[in-house]
């Protein structure tokens, strides 16, 4: 179920006052737009849902992928991270060296095969200071990993994307085993529960969670000791740190890993219970009307207005509406095509050249079809950043 008015409470003027008319006068549309008043809100509050420790939160940077805010999430404290490409291992151990951060730790969370490994291996002795991990779900290619990286074991708690399937106890034993010294724990990412009720993905989230601590268990009394479980994006990371938080000062460490609550996003403020988050829309895409196709004729008569933010500035793999309107919320994304997005409305719409700021329903891919972002702050110029980590 989806939150009756998603965003209905959110202050639209600190977006006015950030990023005002006179300069979205002078930006070219479609524009990646990052409001870092609001990053560091995110980062502050999923701080305070870890109770104030950065040690329980290992983000994904697959959202974010941009200097800036690599460097805020450092700045906030946090010093262990996940991520899905050899770019945004990169971005960061640059982003963590340039901080003199000699403690960082990157997990490559994606199962690398081929010349991707080798350049991983290849980052892990340029930047010997960061401790850099893969993903491994094979016992006979434990060994054969670059021996400058820690293993953790990707496990399969349904989703059936990657992993060694949850029951498979012995295979699981047997990587750790082929892993030695350098296994360091379990990635079990359990997103097929993002589309369950709030009552049910706590109940399902428990159960998954109980099961992973019998695991860890069964490993024990083999001799395996697990050093840290990665579990969680955003659906059920707060049931993570709930179900784990009566467990903080127990082994092994617990780190949830979300990424997109650095950015936040319609599709996580509509789930059930997204509200509770506490989080704010931080990238948005500037986008113009540029044709009334459908003129408003009267009160109560549909009409439709077209902006120039279609499949190009949009990521549109997630659903319907691919946005919302910040300023004007009764406007309702259409389908959208590769330049344009049709809006609906039955209010007089706006006028051609009008500016507005869209809150992408899924932010991740989206902020990956930007080359640049505008940066804007309270109390500094804005500035152009480019997106380093997008792309492969």
């Amino acid at each position: 179920m989806q939150s009756a008015e998603p965003f209905g409470a959110l202050d639209r003027g600190t977006y006015e006052e950030l990023l005002p008319a006179s300069l979205r006068a002078e930006i070219p549309s479609p524009q990646l737009v990052v409001f870092m008043d609001q990053v560091k809100h995110n980062l502050a509050t999923m701080l305070a849902h870890c109770g104030g420790d950065a040690a329980r939160w290992r983000p994904h940077l697959k959202t974010t992928k941009m200097a800036p805010v690599y460097e805020a999430c450092v700045a906030s404290g946090v010093r262990h991270f996940k991520c899905a490409t050899v770019r945004e291992a990169r971005l960061m151990c640059g982003v963590l060296r340039g901080r003199a951060i000699t403690d960082g730790d990157v997990l490559l969370a994606y199962p690398l095969i081929g010349p991707s490994l080798k350049q991983l291996a290849d980052l892990a002795d340029e930047f010997p200071e960061v401790r850099l991990g893969v993903l491994c779900e094979d016992a006979a290619a434990a060994p054969r990993l670059p021996g400058s990286l820690d293993i953790f074991i990707d496990i399969n708690p349904g989703y059936d994307r990657t992993g060694v399937p949850f029951e498979a106890t012995d295979d699981i034993a047997a990587i750790a085993t082929a892993a030695g010294a350098r296994f360091r724990g379990l990635h079990y990412y359990e997103g097929h529960l993002s589309d369950e009720s709030a009552e049910k993905r706590r109940s399902e989230a428990d159960k998954v969670y109980g099961s992973l601590d019998v695991l860890v268990g069964t490993l024990r009394s083999r001799g395996i000791a697990v050093e840290e479980v990665i579990t969680s994006g955003t659906p059920t990371c707060l049931e993570a740190l709930r179900y784990y938080g009566e467990k903080v000062n127990e082994a092994p460490t617990h780190r949830i890993s979300p990424g997109t609550v650095v950015f936040h996003d319609s599709m996580s403020e509509e789930m059930e219970g997204g509200e509770a988050l506490g989080l704010l829309p931080a990238a948005l895409v500037l986008s113009r009307v540029v044709s009334h196709p459908r003129p408003w004729s009267a009160p109560g008569q549909p009409c439709v207005v077209t902006l120039d933010a279609g499949s190009k500035a949009l990521a549109c793999e997630a659903g319907s509406p691919v946005a919302r309107v910040l300023e004007v919320p009764q406007l309702e994304a259409l389908g959208p095509s590769e330049e344009h997005l049709p809006m609906a409305s039955s209010e007089p719409p706006p006028p051609r050249g009008t500016p507005l700021l869209l809150i992408p329903r899924h932010v991740c891919p989206t902020v990956n079809l930007a080359e640049h972002a505008l940066v804007v702050e309270r109390g500094a110029e804005p500035k152009w950043v480019e997106v380093a980590a997008r792309a492969h």
